[in-house]
């Protein structure tokens, strides 16, 4: 049963260490994200120079449509409620790839899916784009996949071969322990049987 444990054992050990390391990354993440954050890629773009941008092409409701049809080709968009967005008052289009958000004044636009962000100048041309590290993180964390396809089905996997895996850890543990102390338990019995049955007497025979 111990040979049959411990190759369980090791193979779950396998299937486990990848989801394990995740975990405790993405768990290191949810307790300190500032820290975490600090090592990824990332930087900070000041978006008030699109207030004063030297050729400002104002937009309305076709000419963002227009600009969202550009972006994701071949999906359908339906007209967002957001009408305000880093200060600004924007028009934004969903559409099945993502989300396109105008700002009204200037015609720049932000690309969102579902980690990233890119912000685009009038003319089309990609000024910052930003990592979404903690939608990322939490997903993981949480399902064990990037995207929900398998829904929880693979952090269910992972949990469940988690806790053999402790388990089969713990009998690994106890077993020989327990084996050994009867053991001794066993011979200190026959230790004290075989001290308590008394010597024959020595006879002297005279002649």
């Amino acid at each position: 049963m111990i040979r049959i444990l411990k190759t369980v054992h090791g193979w779950l050990g396998v299937l486990v260490l990848p989801w394990i390391v995740m975990i405790g990354l993405t768990g290191l993440y949810l307790n300190h994200s500032s820290f975490v954050l600090g090592f990824l890629p990332g930087g900070y773009y000041d978006e008030a120079k699109m207030d004063d941008w030297p050729d400002p092409k104002p937009v309305d409701e076709a000419g963002a449509l227009a600009i969202a049809a550009a972006v994701y080709p071949g999906d359908t968009f339906k007209l967002s409620s957001t009408d305000s967005y880093h200060g600004r008052d924007v028009i934004a289009y969903n559409g099945e790839s993502g989300k396109v958000i105008v700002t009204v004044a200037s015609g720049h636009y932000w690309v969102k899916d579902r980690y990233t962000r890119k912000t685009y100048a009038p003319d089309g041309r990609l000024i910052d784009e930003k990592f979404y590290w903690g939608d990322l993180f939490k997903q993981l964390h949480k399902d064990g996949f990037p995207v929900g396809t398998f829904g929880s089905l693979l952090a269910d996997i992972t949990a469940g071969a988690m806790i053999l895996f402790g388990l089969s850890g713990i009998v690994m543990f106890v077993t020989p322990r327990i084996r050994r102390r009867r053991n001794r338990g066993m011979h200190g019995a026959v230790s004290v049987s075989r001290t308590s049955v008394p010597r024959p007497k020595r006879v002297v025979l005279k002649g």
